[in-house]
């Protein structure tokens, strides 16, 4: 099957780590090879995989999440290279695939060769508007219950 992509990396993303295979060109003519690691979810751990990932010459990164667990891994990524968010369902479920490192391979593998569709996310101002917009609701439903509870 033929790469479409040259350096990429799979994330598998949980509450407490992030697992990552970056997929590159080996060393033999044709060849690929991956490596993975796993880092914690801290602002500063996530530097360091997205230092670490930069070193690697990654151009696009693909992740697979639960709930919000995506967002400061993706947001650390974001600017310096191109990120898919992966819709969990979309994946094909593959039998064996048990562990959070198998996962990332699987991704990563998915993605080099163009497999994979990425999920609409939001560019920061319309990301950072929303923020403000439920912030907004937020506090007019706060205005709301004290006015009420004075009459």
């Amino acid at each position: 099957m033929e790469v479409l992509f040259e350096r990429v990396a799979g994330l598998d993303v949980g509450k407490a780590s992030v697992t990552v295979c970056v997929r590159v060109p080996g060393r033999r003519q044709g060849s690929r090879s991956s490596v993975t690691r796993t880092f914690k979810t801290t602002i500063g751990s996530l530097w360091v995989m997205r230092d670490w990932l930069v070193e690697c010459g990654v151009t696009v990164a693909a992740m697979e999440s639960t709930s919000t667990y995506w967002k400061p891994a993706f947001y650390c990524l974001e600017e310096v290279m191109e990120v898919w968010l992966l819709n969990a369902a979309h994946m094909k479920a593959v039998p064996g695939r048990k562990t959070d490192v198998r996962d990332a391979e699987w991704i990563a593998q998915l993605l080099e060769h163009g497999l994979l569709s990425p999920s609409f996310v939001p560019p920061p101002p319309i990301r950072r508007l929303r923020m403000l917009t439920r912030y907004r609701v937020q506090l007019m439903g706060d205005r709301t219950r004290e006015a009420v509870g004075w009459s």
